[in-house]
């Protein structure tokens, strides 16, 4: 892992997403609003108790450790040049991102996103089958077979710690977690 000097601490969010209904891709919106401890309002996916529909069914009394989806923008240049012609809000996000290093960031990284919401980063998000029923060979791109860095390139998941409204233009801001850095586990 990192020793998180050379991890890029400023950016910006490129597009916003939300969708009131479990499915895989989610519209892009002109904004969103971060409710602190629940998530994205409006989403299928807020709440304080998970919502995940695999994990609901099992454990619907856990906490919701994936109230907010961030990917980087980054990744959809090597997507394209693999084939697959990904944007903004397709693969579930909320929150797309451009300048951040998203998936080297440490658990308890905390993303300032616009004037004022905060989200704490609590894991990696693990593709799962869905998205190859979105793209066919689609997930097979997203697993990394680097033996350093992130097993997953499909994102990070947090927790709203502050809320706030957060449109595309808005900046993100990386607070690094002071104690020693962990990686991202996947949730």
């Amino acid at each position: 892992m990192s020793q998180g000097h050379d991890l890029a601490l400023e950016g910006r969010v490129v597009a916003v997403a939300a969708d009131r209904g479990h499915h895989f891709s989610k519209p892009t919106q002109d904004r969103i609003i971060l409710v602190e401890g629940h998530g994205v309002e409006g989403d299928a996916h807020a709440g304080p108790f998970v919502r995940h529909r695999y994990l609901a069914r099992r454990r619907p009394r856990l906490p919701n450790l994936r109230q907010v989806h961030l990917i980087p923008s980054e990744l959809f240049p090597s997507l394209l040049e693999a084939g697959f012609g990904v944007g903004a809000g397709d693969l579930g996000e909320n929150v797309t991102t451009a300048g951040l290093d998203l998936e080297r960031m440490p658990l308890g990284t905390l993303i300032e996103l616009g004037p004022s919401a905060v989200v704490e980063l609590t894991g990696l998000r693990t593709p799962c089958v869905l998205i190859d029923r979105f793209r066919a060979g689609l997930k097979r791109q997203v697993l990394s077979s680097a033996e350093t860095g992130s097993a997953f390139k499909s994102g990070v998941l947090g927790v709203v710690k502050a809320g706030g409204t957060v449109a595309a233009g808005d900046a993100a801001r990386v607070r690094l977690p002071s104690s020693s850095f962990r990686p991202l586990p996947a949730v």
